[in-house]
Order: structure tokens, then C-alpha cells, then sequence
């Protein structure tokens, strides 16, 4: 039964009896056999079928959250831990600045509406996250959206389109952006992350020389350097900036803005279990309202 568990889980996330058997090592036949062999053993189909596609039926949505607990405490037997909570994990990944903005309040509200469920929220930049949701580690991340095309079976949610300004010290003056860009010293938002990339790409787009003296990934600290007068520096305008700090001004970048697009990579929607289903329902909800 172990193994027919695994597949059911491995076929939930591909979508189909084929690429759940390329990921597990099996053929499609030995798949599907498996596959009816489980719902014989339990009595009732667990899979809408359609075409070369499988979708979980209502049943079948339940059978996939108790497969996922008995295997935990399958891979947990005989270990010393086996006594702790055996509530249903949720693991949603987060860049910074959304564990520090919306992503407290709709935990919040989910565990108010699903008290049996956990959440562990896994921190990084958006491309290992990406690849955390991609091998099935965790169900859904909140990341800025990558300058490529995600793997056929990831989704992409929008949640915010944040635009880009140019933050100068408060006591600088001018509101010409592009000559305070060309002229003060320059704080990168750093390039290995993908909103970094954003501002590297439009740089190099408007054929900027600049005179950069740090770059780092930290939003905050960009701004803080901004504050004590290091430099300028082009950030997004995100939700806990809609007022910016006092000693900084924010430029508004007129026809050149550029957005920073955060949203939900996840799998397709059909494969998600009910929890995981609640969660990223009041992220997208809790963004709506704080945009409001």
C-alpha cells in the first residue's frame, strides 16, 4: 500500500499517469495498475480521468491529504520524534519582503480557519524557490516572477505589480531622475536576485554610466544607505513603502517605470490539496486589500 501512496502523491502533482511515472521511475502501465489497485482496495474511484490528464475528485482530494499523513509517520517510525504534532504541514516558501508584509496576516487568517493544518515558511531568493516547488519540497511560493519561462507544469499567480523608483537622500536636491541617476554615486540592487536583473536589464536598456559604490540584495539596507546619504539607488515601491522613510525622496520614473511582479509559483490548481488550496487563496486576498 506504501507504494501505491507514493504514486497516488506523484501523480496529484504531475497531472498526468505518464509524467508522475517519469518522475517515479515507473511506466505509465505500472502506474495505472497501481493506481486502480488503490482505489480498489478503498472502493471508490479517487481520479476524474479525461483524456491523457488525471484530476483528483472530491474523495480523492481527501484520500491524497490522509496518503501524505500516513507517509510522514511511515518515514517517521521508530524515530524519537514520532510524538509530535501530526497536524497537516503546509510549506509555503517567501521571499523577504513578503514575510514582512502581507504573508504574517494570511497566516494568521489560516490558521483561524484551518486549526488542524501547520505552516512552515520557507525563506530564500525567488530562484531556489522556484526549484523547491518545482521537486515538490514545498507547495506554493511567494517570489518575484522569473525573466524566463516557468517548467510547463508550474503556474504563475500575480499578486502586485510594484514599480520601480529612483530614491535619492531628502536633502539632495533636483527632480530630474535621470541626472541625479548619472551624476550621484549608485546603490545596486544585487544582480543574482531577480528583481536586481530587472534593474540591470533597464540600466543597460537606457545606456546608464554609473558610479556604483555597494551593492547588496536587502531592500531595507539599500534604503537605509540611501537615508545616511550614500548614494541614490533604484528600488520598488513595495506595500510597507507606500510612505518611504523620511530622509528619503522617491523619483517617480514617469513613461521608464518598470514593475517588479510578485506572485505565486505553485502547480496547477487542480492538484492542490484543500489547505494548501485556503492559503494561497488568502495571500491573493490579503494582497487585493493592502492594495486597496
Amino acid at each position: 500500500m506504501i507504494k501505491e501512496l507514493k504514486t497516488l502523491i506523484a501523480v496529484a502533482r504531475e497531472g498526468t499517469f505518464a509524467a508522475a511515472g517519469n518522475r517515479i521511475g515507473l511506466t505509465q502501465a505500472a502506474v495505472s495498475a497501481q493506481i486502480q489497485r488503490l482505489e480498489a482496495e478503498l472502493g471508490f474511484e479517487i481520479f476524474d480521468r479525461k483524456g491523457r490528464t488525471a484530476h483528483l475528485n472530491r474523495m480523492g482530494q481527501q484520500v491524497l491529504l490522509q496518503a501524505q499523513e500516513l507517509l510522514r509517520l511511515y518515514d517517521n517510525l521508530g524515530s524519537t520524534t514520532v510524538g509530535l504534532s501530526t497536524r497537516i504541514l503546509v510549506n509555503v516558501g517567501a521571499i523577504a519582503s513578503v514575510q514582512r508584509s502581507f504573508l504574517p496576516d494570511a497566516l494568521a487568517r489560516f490558521h483561524q480557519q484551518c486549526p488542524e493544518c501547520r505552516t512552515r515558511v520557507v525563506p530564500g531568493l525567488s530562484m531556489e524557490l522556484v526549484n523547491l516547488v518545482d521537486t515538490g519540497e514545498i507547495d506554493v511560493a511567494a517570489i518575484i516572477r522569473p525573466p524566463f519561462s516557468l517548467q510547463s507544469d508550474l503556474r504563475w499567480t500575480t499578486l502586485a505589480l510594484e514599480p520601480y523608483r529612483l530614491i535619492v537622500p531628502k536633502d539632495v536636491p533636483g527632480e530630474d531622475w535621470i541626472e541625479l541617476l548619472s551624476s550621484l554615486p549608485f546603490i545596486r540592487y544585487d544582480r543574482s536576485s531577480f528583481g536586481g536583473r530587472q534593474v540591470d536589464r533597464f540600466l543597460r536598456q537606457m545606456h546608464f554610466t554609473l558610479r556604483e559604490v555597494s551593492e547588496l540584495d536587502e531592500l531595507e539596507a539599500i534604503i537605509r544607505l540611501v537615508e545616511n546619504g550614500v548614494g541614490v539607488a533604484l528600488v520598488p515601491q513595495t506595500a510597507t513603502h507606500q510612505q518611504w522613510p523620511s530622509g528619503v525622496r522617491a523619483l517617480d520614473l514617469g513613461q521608464h517605470t518598470f514593475h517588479r511582479d510578485i506572485g505565486l509559483v505553485h502547480r496547477p490548481r487542480r492538484s492542490f490539496t484543500e489547505p494548501v488550496r485556503k492559503l494561497a487563496e488568502l495571500i491573493l486576498e490579503q494582497f487585493k486589500v493592502a492594495a486597496e
